[in-house]
């Protein structure tokens, strides 16, 4: 087989369902500031760097924080996080995935990890898949976050292809906007209303097969 083509994939919503870990640990900041967070709070969140999420959750329950409380909250809510997903384990894989990433590798096509997530290694290393991926993207090693399409570029340059030649899987809006802005296709893996942008939209994982990509 000819490869033309290589892989990016998100972590969260595409390769596992972290949101719900995500939502744990940044409902517990807010209820400890004394205000609510709610799941659909919860979506605007994806694809978002954890900053800019903690301004986000202050914004929604009007609170002012001094710089210093801030980096306080930041790491209360990665250690909460940390917390609840270190017992993680391949069971929580998202429908598909596993046969996917096998039939990818015997075939030879490269994928990497695009993943805004500073604890992308740590969840691929409790899902025994880092030695899978050609290559591993993290917010570690960029400093924009989506829609900043950094981490898909530079994941690219590690692939050694050229942006229009890398197929993307997002979950986000932010994440669809990064790969299109730099020529990237784009597969959406959820709402039409959300990822309506992506060149090719998919409700689940179920249908992100080996047999859709090859057709790309």
């Amino acid at each position: 087989m000819s490869i033309q083509k290589a892989i990016i994939f998100d972590l969260d919503g595409v390769i596992v369902d972290t949101a719900k870990y995500h939502y744990l640990a940044w409902k517990k900041i807010a209820n400890d500031l004394g205000f609510d967070f709610s799941e659909e709070d919860n979506e605007k969140l994806k694809g978002v760097s954890r900053v800019q999420s903690l301004e986000f959750l202050l914004s929604l329950g009007n609170v002012t924080l001094s710089q210093t409380e801030k980096e306080k909250l930041l790491k209360d809510k990665n250690d909460h996080y940390l917390s609840l997903i270190a017992h993680m384990d391949e069971s929580e894989l998202l429908p598909g995935i596993s046969i996917l990433l096998k039939k990818l590798q015997g075939h030879k096509i490269p994928f990497a990890l695009g993943s805004a997530s500073k604890n992308a290694r740590l969840i691929l290393d409790a899902l025994h898949l880092t030695d899978h991926f050609s290559a591993i993207v993290d917010g570690n090693e960029v400093a924009k976050a989506k829609p900043d399409p950094e981490v898909f570029l530079v994941a690219a340059q590690k692939l050694n292809f050229s942006p229009e030649n890398c197929i993307v899987v997002e979950d986000a809006q932010a994440g669809i906007e990064a790969a299109n802005s730099v020529g990237m296709i784009s597969v959406g893996i959820g709402k039409s209303e959300v990822l309506g942008e992506a060149a090719y939209l998919l409700s689940s994982t179920e249908e992100l097969t080996f047999e859709f990509l090859i057709k790309i």
